[in-house]
């Protein structure tokens, strides 16, 4: 199978041939042909199988095919839950319409809205954004959504978790209902699949994998640890391995710059990526971890999604989610794309549940063992379970946002600065800032 096979254009193949590809991924070759035949699709993949490639292509095939505006309407709205999602989609979108006379860019909260919006009543085709940052620009008229024919929900799943279903709504009030409408997850939960249900118009399911699978190539291992010796051993483990890229979860943002401090210290260049960091400093942090300048990226959940870094070998998981489908995310940054990697998790004492929840969540017993001079002291397995157990989905929360670069022309560009904003009138259920 081949990508022109698929049904595709001579010059979106040549695009994807300039980007390494020869090959579609089960998922693209599921999902391309159904798109390019007009169908609402409901798309279930593992993380870095290329779903991200399996909207993108053939939507951008047909908005080439049928362009029939001389000004540039909002022809396609891609919905991410995260800035750095955002940011990877756009990279593709513009990637791939290299050949193509298609103008695209992305918008999220954190930044000057003021290019944004000059780049916006210029013409743009396609439009990757955050809710948020979506509103408040719709808010001032900035961007119509009234020519939409393409909606893509992507990372549905999560969007879900963090509290946006009620911008998703304001958001289809004011797109067509005469549109072809994708939704991408990298899980199907009950609430997914009925939300899909409400949005989607005699939608095919296309999945690539099990739902809640994690990757196969993806080599897990689970070390019991005294919670006071935590610090020490991932030093040691990227010291005697001689790792030179690894990504580090933790749970807190706290907890996220204490240990990028402690590796500092320790002579690791690490950088931290969360919630109270600004656009720049996540954006710059993100580009030196992929450049190989920083050697350790610690982060918050807010990276379990969206971050593509090519041939990732290493992720350790400092600290459990307490929402054990994040577990999944977390660990899908490694093994992406057919190669191989190792996610190794610590766990102490009061993090014992959240790994119950976990093995729960993918219906196996996870093997453990521990390193001598770190196992778990009597006091440490004696501990309480953190307070709270770990929570179900749909109980997380994110923030809110996005940025904005032009297409092809090279305006408004991926590190432009400024303020965003963070408004939800559903104070109930609160996106948080991370």
């Amino acid at each position: 199978m081949t990508f022109e096979s698929l049904g595709l254009s001579n010059a979106l193949v040549k695009a994807v041939e300039k980007k390494g590809y020869t090959e579609p991924s089960p998922i693209q070759e599921k999902a391309i042909p159904l798109i390019l035949a007009g169908k609402d699709v409901l798309a279930s993949a593992q993380t870095g199988t290329g779903k991200t490639a399996g909207f993108t292509l053939p939507m951008l095939h047909r908005l080439a095919a049928e362009n029939k505006w001389k000004r540039r309407p909002i022809r396609a709205l891609v919905l991410t839950p995260t800035r750095e999602l955002a940011a990877q989609v756009y990279e593709n979108v513009r990637e791939y319409s290299e050949y193509l006379d298609i103008e695209s860019m992305v918008i999220f909260g954190g930044v000057n809205q003021k290019p944004q919006i000059r780049t916006l009543r210029s013409g743009v085709d396609v439009l990757v954004a955050t809710p948020g940052r979506l509103l408040d620009l719709h808010s001032q008229g900035a961007l119509s959504l009234g020519k939409v024919e393409f909606l893509v929900l992507d990372e549905a799943d999560r969007m879900l978790d963090m509290g946006f279903l009620r911008d998703i709504k304001k958001v289809l009030e004011l797109v067509p209902k005469e549109r072809q409408t994708l939704l991408f997850s990298a899980t199907f939960s009950r609430e997914i699949k009925s939300f899909a249900s409400s949005i989607l118009r005699n939608p095919v399911s296309v999945e690539a994998t099990p739902e809640n699978t994690t990757a196969e190539k993806v080599d897990q291992k689970v070390y019991r640890v005294d919670k006071g010796k935590k610090t020490e051993l991932v030093i040691k483990l990227i010291n005697d391995g001689h790792w030179k890229q690894v990504l580090v979860f933790t749970r807190t943002k706290h907890g996220a710059n204490k240990l990028t401090e402690k590796m500092g210290k320790a002579g690791i260049s690490a950088a931290a990526i969360h919630g109270n960091k600004s656009q720049n400093a996540r954006t710059k942090a993100l580009d030196g971890f992929k450049k190989n300048k920083v050697r350790v990226l610690v982060a918050t959940d807010i990276a379990a999604r969206g971050l593509d870094i090519p041939l990732l070998p290493h992720v350790i998981n400092f600290e459990l989610p307490n929402i054990p489908e994040d577990y999944v995310h977390r660990i899908g940054r490694t093994g992406r794309a057919g190669a191989s990697g190792e996610a190794i998790s610590l766990v102490c004492g009061e993090e014992r549940e959240y790994l119950k929840s976990i093995e729960k969540l993918l219906g196996e017993r996870m093997v453990t063992s521990s390193i001598d001079g770190y196992e778990p002291s009597k006091e440490d397995m004696e501990s309480q379970p953190i307070k709270g157990k770990a929570q179900k989905k749909g109980s997380g929360g994110g923030n809110r946002g996005g940025k904005s670069s032009r297409g092809h022309r090279g305006t408004g560009g991926i590190n432009s600065g400024g303020g965003g904003s963070n408004r939800n009138k559903n104070k109930s259920r609160r996106p948080r800032r991370d």
